[in-house]
């Protein structure tokens, strides 16, 4: 049983699914223009095993680094077009192929600095036609806080491996590689494994009904209120635009990356908000039916243990199905780009208190109120309105359209299924939450050490 829905209720309910489709259709179109954050890691993880070279075992170093961590890193960097290398990726290319075989001059037109053409001179020619020294270099470019740069310079003057590099950062450079590739794979190779005995366990034993989700008495009207119009049109759109001159006033004299950091923070409280409230109003107008005991959303905190496990399982579990639709989508279609701003912002930081800011968007805040929305109230009303099937598969394509990026829509569908099935499995929202924040956690941690 739930509320009936009145005549202008209904038209704006309307009336937001059309908002939605043309805000969702633009902000599509839009991450398109949005740079794919993938070269970047790309370019990092290359990085990361020239310096790692060094530190790694000779039987180890075709599994972790390849043959040649230089040829490597060299091709990564011509893959990039002219226009989107930067003056330090312009002078790490031409040392790189300054010491192939072949010789190649690598040459860039026009140039940001007169200082930049010196030393593509000093790395293509030689010292005397630039006029400059090794260490003149170095400060000009505060190459020392740049190791991959400071190697590569070394490396074309003919520097010895332990003058080149120092043996600490060669091991930590090591050990951030290892987990950063280690970690994923056993993750991925454990995830099969209980995928596989999932599936082995679905057939040989009688199958056995899910809990009953108790489902808000809401209608689809209700729903369409909460998304098209709280989170879209409202949360995505008009209040972000309202609050955007207030975060600009409440971070004037704040030092970036900490200023990008609180904007990120205060936008996203402007577009939870209207959901929200939205969502509250709903609540609060169920005058005529009985609360359930375990509450709207049936978060079921306790026992924690139980919902660690859940969550941790159910992580392990989809991240082989989620990498699998990724990399089949960029076999089948290349690099959609339109990453998520966030990733950008995290592999630039690298400030605790801009880091912290971060995580506490990502980590805590989001998955708290996306499993509210998506799992918490979306999710059981299109189950009991439209079915199962129908009701995962609409939620879990919703969650992914509100990202509003083409390159990770077909991961975050995936993702919203395993969240959904999570949810519809264990009868709680607990769960999910975890699960969501172990997820983001993770790319979170995996962006660090790449950065």
């Amino acid at each position: 049983m739930r509320q009936a829905n009145p005549a202008w209720k209904t038209a704006l309910a309307l009336f937001s699914l059309l908002l939605t489709i043309f805000v969702w259709t633009k902000g599509l179109e839009e991450s398109f223009s949005r740079p794919s954050v993938t070269p970047k890691l790309s370019l990092r993880q290359h990085e990361i095993a020239l310096l790692a070279e060094p530190a790694i075992p000779k039987s180890l170093k075709p599994y972790l680094i390849g043959e040649d961590p230089k040829a490597a890193l060299s091709k990564t960097l011509n893959a990039f077009s002219l226009n989107n290398l930067g003056e330090r990726e312009t002078l790490l290319l031409a040392g790189l192929q300054q010491t192939n075989a072949d010789r190649r001059v690598f040459v860039r037109q026009p140039f940001k600095d007169l200082s930049l053409i010196k030393v593509q001179k000093f790395l293509e020619d030689s010292p005397e036609a630039s006029g400059l020294s090794i260490e003149e270099i170095k400060e000009a470019f505060d190459i020392r806080e740049d190791p991959v740069l400071a190697k590569v310079i070394c490396d074309v003057q003919g520097g010895k491996e332990t003058s080149c590099l120092d043996s600490d950062l060669a091991k930590l450079m090591a050990a951030r590689l290892a987990f950063s590739q280690l970690f994923p794979l056993f993750a991925v190779l454990f995830g099969v494994g209980l995928l596989i005995r999932q599936g082995w366990l679905f057939f040989r034993l009688p199958a056995s009904s899910w809990p009953q989700m108790t489902a808000l008495p809401l209608s689809l009207i209700d729903m369409l209120l909460l998304i098209a119009g709280g989170f879209v049109v409202l949360g995505e759109v008009l209040f972000p635009t309202l609050v955007a001159p207030l975060s600009e006033a409440l971070t004037t004299g704040v030092a970036s990356p900490i200023k990008e950091s609180m904007k990120v923070v205060i936008g996203y409280g402007a577009m939870t908000l209207p959901p929200l409230l939205i969502l509250r109003r709903q609540i609060v107008g169920l005058t005529n039916f009985e609360r359930p005991d375990s509450g709207w959303f049936q978060w079921k905190i306790f026992p924690l243990d139980t919902a660690i496990r859940k969550a941790i399982k159910g992580w392990l579990m989809i991240m082989p199905l989620v990498l699998l639709t990724g990399w089949l989508m960029n076999l089948l279609v290349g690099d959609q780009g339109g990453s998520n701003p966030l990733l950008e912002l995290v592999l630039r930081s690298r400030d605790p208190i801009a880091l912290g800011l971060l995580i506490l968007t990502t980590v805590v805040l989001a998955p708290l109120f996306e499993e509210l929305v998506f799992r918490g109230a979306l999710l059981p009303v299109l189950t009991r309105e439209v079915g199962v099937f129908w009701g995962v598969l609409v939620s879990a394509l919703v969650f992914a359209m509100a990202h509003l990026s083409v390159g990770e829509l077909a991961p975050l569908t995936v993702l919203g299924l395993g969240l959904a099935l999570l949810r519809l499995s264990s009868d709680r929202l607990f769960p999910c939450v975890l699960m969501h924040s172990l997820w983001n956690g993770v790319t979170f941690l995996n962006l660090l050490l790449l950065s």
